[in-house]
């Protein structure tokens, strides 16, 4: 049964708490609330910077060898007469892959939604430590900085793409890139690490020891379970991709050859025996796929969250999506070599991650048809958080779909390292978990601000960024499957894609209306904060704790007592109750039988 939230002797003084300052309240905050607020407005920043490196390397992939103002202007002496260099190419590359995925998505998700939701749907004061919460955001926003300085370096930022494979990486003289650039990444990213399993403590013990009474297990929303699972998988993967970083500064810096072995350079060969830089792979990608779920799993929370409120039913089989979110967390640990079929592994290895790959399939189709049944004859309430919610569901069955031609070891061959490889994860990862994020923002924002979104501005983001989502995404399987290859800063070398250039162009054009079509959102998240409609109490007539809070932030989040809980969450249009939504702190009619699908 549920921990007692009685544990908090001062549930009723905490109105009035000692008095706030700007520096406590908006800098130094233990409150979950404005953590959480920290957290997407940086996540925000970071996601600019890198959408704006994808545009232009997206322009240079487009329009190869010709001068381009906006290189002159952005890149200085890496784009010298307005032409890209191929070095600060990579470069982009590799941050912008770093940026989004580890300082956008799985802090701009996890960091957001984990901090805001958890205390509140849980139906506690706050997390079970409000310093150490702190401590993980001021961490991250370190790192973030220290990311940001290393673009700034002489000889240039880290290029070894996100992956940092050695021996790129791990040889300071190997390019430009692999010097102070190189570095400073590893130090942003130990940092990072340190902040992402802070937190992930901070919501486990959370959601563990703080629910309120009658708040049992099964009674959770789908966000908390998504949350804590995916807290659970960042403390099993994260230390690895730590010992990774650590051992790699290790052969950068003190001379080891844990990654190194006979490398030759000019002819010359260097000191280092021994090492295996197919070790360094093992070590990234044990961190790296389960990654992609950490990313993925708390949008899928998100969605089935808003998919149940607005579809005005209950989400369709309830223990069958919890069962799914575990089965995904168990098998994520157990797929990683399908990063590395063409390493030279043993191919009876290859067998077994292609076995263990498809078998993840299972339990995210179960949860996709969940989904879409939960739609089935609903009262769709089609506002712009449900169209991100079902623009998610297509993106990822399409981007999950190649995904199968991927984990198979004898096709992916075919198409490992190309252009196949980019659409697959952006389609499945990126813009789904972009999506989750999304709607998640248009859903919770009067919960942050108190504050409506425009509803109109919402739908012109939701329908442009569709389109250009898979304007950009979709021909990119083609020009894939035609041999395209990844991270190639021009490819008019080879006569064989002269065909494939015009396609290239395509892309880029909807990846550039695409990114500017993200200034509306931009403009509407910052302008309501101040200008919006003022928000209801519960302005979706959902069911979970957080709507029962008051609009206005208050320190411990409910005046007064703690609601208790006795039903699960997600009564909507129950029979014999004149609403079409029972809050959980509703208690049962007499004769009334608690659902739970």
């Amino acid at each position: 049964m549920s921990a007692h939230a009685d544990i908090h002797a001062h549930d009723d003084d905490h109105g009035h708490h000692h008095k706030e300052t700007f520096v406590t309240k908006y800098i130094f905050s233990q409150d979950h609330k404005m953590i959480a607020k920290q957290y997407l407005v940086t996540g925000t920043i970071m996601g600019v910077i890198g959408v704006l490196m994808s545009l232009m390397f997206r322009m240079q992939i487009a329009w190869p060898e010709e001068p381009n103002v906006l290189f002159e202007a952005l890149l200085g002496k890496w784009a010298p007469g307005g032409v890209m260099d191929a070095d600060i190419y990579l470069a982009l590359v590799t941050i912008h892959g770093t940026i989004m995925v580890f300082f956008v998505l799985t802090a701009g998700l996890s960091g957001t939604f984990s901090n805001l939701l958890i205390p509140l749907q849980i139906g506690a004061r706050d997390m079970a430590s409000g310093f150490l919460n702190m401590v993980s955001y001021w961490l991250f926003f370190l790192s973030s900085v220290i990311m940001i300085i290393s673009l700034f370096v002489e000889a240039g930022p880290a290029a070894a793409g996100w992956t940092i494979y050695p021996p790129l990486s791990a040889l300071p003289m190997a390019q430009g890139g692999s010097g102070m650039g190189m570095t400073l990444w590893l130090v942003a990213m130990a940092i990072f690490i340190a902040s992402s399993l802070l937190g992930s403590l901070n919501y486990v013990v959370t959601v563990i020891n703080l629910r309120t009474k009658g708040m049992s297990m099964t009674r959770l929303p789908l966000t908390i379970w998504a949350f804590f699972i995916t807290a659970v998988i960042g403390i099993i993967s994260f230390p690895v991709l730590l010992s990774a970083a650590l051992l790699l500064i290790m052969d950068r810096s003190f001379g080891t050859s844990f990654f190194l072995s006979d490398i030759f350079i000019q002819g010359e060969v260097l000191h280092y025996q021994g090492g295996s830089p197919v070790l360094f792979e093992h070590l990234f990608w044990f961190l790296g796929h389960p990654e992609v779920y950490i990313v993925i799993l708390p949008a899928m929370g998100l969605v089935s969250e808003i998919m149940a409120s607005n579809s005005r039913k209950p989400i369709f089989g309830y223990r069958a999506m919890i069962a799914s979110i575990l089965a995904i967390a168990f098998l994520s640990t157990i797929v990683w070599g399908h990063h590395m079929f063409i390493s030279g592994m043993n191919p009876f290895l290859g067998s077994v991650f292609t076995f263990t790959t498809l078998l993840i399939a299972i339990p995210s189709a179960v949860k996709a048809f969940n989904w879409i049944t939960t739609l089935w004859k609903g009262n769709l309430q089609m506002n712009p958080a449900m169209l991100f919610s079902i623009g998610f569901v297509s993106t990822f069955i399409t981007g999950g779909l190649t995904g199968i031609i991927l984990g198979d070891s004898a096709l992916d061959i075919n198409v490992h390292d190309t252009y196949f490889v980019v659409a697959h994860f952006h389609l499945v990862m990126g813009i789904s978990a972009l999506y989750g994020m999304f709607a998640g923002i248009y859903h919770w924002y009067p919960k942050m601000y108190g504050r409506m979104l425009n509803k109109n501005l919402g739908y012109i983001h939701f329908w442009i960024t569709a389109v250009c989502a898979y304007g950009v995404f979709f021909p990119m399987h083609f020009i894939g499957m035609a041999g395209l290859p990844r991270r190639y800063y021009t490819n008019s070398n080879f006569p064989l894609f002269d065909d494939l250039a015009n396609v290239n162009v395509v892309i880029t054009i909807f990846a550039l209306v695409g990114g500017v079509v993200q200034l509306i959102y931009l403009y509407n998240f910052f302008t309501s904060m101040y200008y919006g409609k003022k928000a209801v109490q519960n302005p979706w007539k959902s069911t979970t704790l957080e709507w029962t809070t008051p609009v206005e932030h208050i320190h411990g989040n409910w005046p007064g007592n703690i609601p208790h809980v006795y039903r699960w969450a997600y009564d909507y249009s129950k029979p014999g109750h004149d609403v079409d939504f029972v809050p959980q702190n509703v208690p049962l009619k007499d004769g009334e039988e608690e659902l739970q699908h």
